[in-house]
């Protein structure tokens, strides 16, 4: 058939400031925990704002600072370097903070505003950290009873050890020794933490006065404790303080609207529409296209066990929801630093490997050097994040310069350890199955997985760039010979003779459903054994992580089942804090980032060459809609779902690849274009739009229309602003749940019935 070739009438009725609004984090008492305190960051710099209840410091508001390039070589660690904390910025009142304090976090325009009050008066703040310079700026208005506030910036080394240990002493982290240097230049006062000789972190702040009677304060931290160190930071400071206020304040409100603008998501579930728009927000705070890697901490560095990004899950999770969000840019920075350190890449791997190999560790800092160990398949890992970046932009350059060449040595290192059995089929050595125990094992699922599935995407490159390369025969070689994933009668094993026994909360058993999608759960049959695989994994008691209700809402989505997904989604919810942080013993980023992409799961699905719109959506939400979500073949699609029933749906082309939709339109299905377009419905309901690079097609179903509008569900009340304060009911004891994680005991917050 041939979609109607006529005018159309869209029209966006997202008011997006209004929208965003609603989801606007406020507190009607001061925060005063990392763990509800609210957030700040441009991918560089961070802050973390709250109080505290030591009683020397219940006058001050607490602005804890983190920067993400900021890192230290540890002594004795085979070139391991670790995250550091910087330091702290005070906003110190002469009185004692209480009663009707105020604050609210506006989304979006990434600016913290609030009203302390004492008991001696008040002081009205805004706040936000810029998001294209690195400068965190802090405007205040006390009264005459607070006429003498104090703004003071405190190096890590200089604040106090009940300050510094106030969630428990953590003996893991390396804290190197520090020496401080200050000085005065022009007005701006510089202070350097030299950590060695080559390491170190400058600070550099100052203070100005407004006719209104207001004070403002600009603080930036720089990388780094060298003269050049200091020019850079003595700049930046500068700058700020030198062009035009409203112009520099309209620079940071314009990227942030620019940002949120991308897309959007709006369901009848008002307190989930907050929470993932709360995910957008922090994943901009935490990397930028050209930032570091987004590691464990994010720009909100404290003390942790886990001061470096984590590559057998929390990388790939954190990075997971940049794609459907059509955040690319955000992606940006993981491939980009992967492309920069392919020398670190290739040294991880045991000399006689480099000339055609690479791999990753456990664990690194920003320079990518982590020795490969028993855990091999981290950097394969992810590679399919990366591949996932070329395949929601199809950039063809990046795929042939970059990501095939470093796929192949990826593979080629497994390649090199495969060995032939008994039966003739290719094993794989004992290695460790993330998270299952510290003992190896032979033939783990999740090394397979990666295995076969680097091995099918080396030959699918081939055929996309038409290339010929001397590997194609080896690639296919081991997909036909690698020996089958070990199963019992509950689905698949950790590898070979090693059945799940116990709680396991990482999935990594079962990356071939997910992510990798290597089993589809397009057949009965097939959709059973996913199902079987899932509930005895989440069917043990104990050990039930943020990220593990993550994976498991994104497999049950992956088989259609919208209310299991929900289920798995809100479970995941009771183990996040207030301001929809996630800590363990420490904070870790990627679990909220993982809900967030399985609740896009539930919207929009594109793996396997089909594009699956609303492919699982719960009974509590009837109504759903989603602009501008990205699919994979570089397609933007747009849909409405309205009393459970999809009214339509929007695809443009970006780059002109084959379009195949899946979707629950009732016949007879119209489909109108302003261009020419032909359109092939299949036997078993697909729908294939031939669409050109830069056509848009619409899909509906019964009377045909040509005019179409986007608007934002309607808000349940009660819902809105529902995260930052302790006042619902959910976080009142948080305090308690979170030492319950900690101690591994979190059975009493899963509330999944299957």
């Amino acid at each position: 058939m041939e979609a109607k070739q006529t005018r159309i009438t869209a029209a966006n009725r997202i008011d997006w400031p209004s929208f965003a609004a609603r989801h606007n984090m406020k507190w009607t008492k001061k925060p005063f925990f990392w763990e509800n305190g609210a957030p700040l960051g441009n991918g560089f710099l961070g802050a973390m704002v709250y109080s505290a209840e030591e009683r020397t410091k219940r006058n001050a508001l607490r602005f804890v600072m983190g920067r993400t390039d900021v890192s230290v070589k540890i002594p004795g660690a085979d070139g391991m370097a670790s995250r550091v904390p910087l330091g702290e910025m005070n906003l110190e009142m002469r009185g004692k903070i209480f009663g009707k304090t105020s604050m609210e976090l506006d989304l979006y325009r990434a600016q913290l505003e609030g009203v302390m009050v004492t008991t001696e008066g008040e002081v009205a703040f805004r706040s936000f950290v810029h998001s294209t310079e690195p400068v965190l700026f802090l405007e205040i208005r006390p009264d005459e009873g607070e006429k003498d506030t104090k703004i003071k910036w405190y190096a890590y080394s200089e604040v106090t050890d009940v300050m510094k240990n106030e969630d428990g002493i953590n003996f893991n982290q390396y804290i190197p020794p520090t020496v401080l240097t200050e000085k005065d230049v022009d007005g701006v006062h510089v202070q350097i933490q030299q950590y060695s000789k080559t390491e170190g972190c400058t600070a550099a702040y100052c203070e100005r006065g407004t006719a209104d009677g207001k004070r403002q304060f600009y603080l930036t931290l720089i990388n780094g404790g060298s003269d050049a160190a200091v020019s850079e930071a003595m700049q930046v400071i500068k700058r700020a303080v030198h062009t035009p206020k409203e112009e520099w304040e309209q620079k940071n409100r314009d990227w942030w609207s620019t940002y949120f603008e991308k897309s959007f998501v709006s369901i009848s579930d008002t307190r989930l529409e907050g929470f993932y728009l709360i995910q957008l927000y922090k994943l901009a705070c935490a990397a930028r296209e050209d930032s570091e890697i987004m590691d464990n901490q994010g720009p909100w560095m404290r003390e942790t066990p886990w001061p470096r990004a984590w590559f057998n899950m929390n990388v790939q999770m954190a990075y997971s929801p940049v794609y459907t969000s059509n955040h690319l840019e955000i992606g940006e920075s993981l491939c980009r630093n992967l492309d920069s350190h392919l020398d670190s890449l290739i040294q991880n791997v045991a000399e006689p490997y480099r000339s055609d190999s690479a791999g990753l560790g456990r664990s690194a800092s920003n320079d990518m050097v982590s020795p490969v160990k028993e855990e091999v398949g981290n950097l394969t890992w992810l590679m399919h994040n990366y591949w996932r970046q070329y395949r929601y932009s199809m950039d063809k350059k990046r795929l042939r310069e970059h990501l095939f060449p470093l796929l192949k040595r990826s593979v080629q290192y497994y390649i090199h350890l495969l060995k032939e059995g008994e039966d003739h089929r290719l094993h794989l050595p004992a290695m460790i199955s993330p998270e299952y125990g510290s003992s190896a094992v032979e033939d783990t699922t999740y090394d397979l997985s990666l295995l076969r599935w680097g091995c099918r995407t080396l030959l699918n490159i081939c055929d996309i760039l038409d290339i010929s390369d001397p590997m194609e025969e080896t690639w296919q070689w081991i997909l036909t010979d690698l020996t089958d994933y070990h199963q019992d009668e509950h689905g698949l094993m950790i590898g070979k003779d090693t059945p799940q026994e116990f709680g396991h909360r990482h999935f990594s058993h079962l990356l071939p459903i997910f992510p990798l999608h290597l089993m589809s759960g397009d057949t009965d049959e097939e959709r059973m054994f996913i199902r079987n695989c899932l509930h005895h994994w989440i069917g043990f008691e104990g050990d039930m992580r943020g990220f593990t209700f993550a994976g498991a809402a994104s497999i049950a989505a992956s088989i259609g089942d919208g209310n299991e997904a929900l289920r798995y989604v809100k479970t995941a919810l009771h183990l996040f804090m207030p301001n929809t942080m996630y800590q363990e013993a420490g904070p870790v980023i990627e679990s909220p980032l993982g809900v967030a992409e399985a609740m896009q799961d539930m919207l929009l699905q594109s793996w396997g060459g089909e594009i699956r719109i609303f492919p699982a959506i719960p009974d509590e939400w009837p109504d759903v809609s989603f602009h501008n979500l990205r699919a994979e073949g570089a397609f933007l699609v747009s849909a409405v779902r309205r009393g459970k029933k999809t009214q339509w749906i929007r695809v443009e082309s970006l780059a002109g690849e084959p379009c195949r939709i899946r979707c629950a339109l009732e016949h007879p299905i119209y489909a109108v274009s302003e261009e020419r377009v032909s359109v092939l419905i299949k036997e078993d309901g697909t729908i294939c739009p031939d669409l050109k690079k830069g056509q848009t097609i619409y899909l509906g179903s019964g009377e045909e229309q040509t005019a179409f509008v986007m608007e934002p569900v309607k808000a349940q009340e009660s819902m809105k602003h529902y995260f930052g304060d302790l006042s619902r009911g959910d976080f009142m004891g948080y305090h308690s749940m979170k030492n319950r994680i900690q101690e591994g005991a979190d059975t009493a917050y899963r509330k999944v019935s299957l």
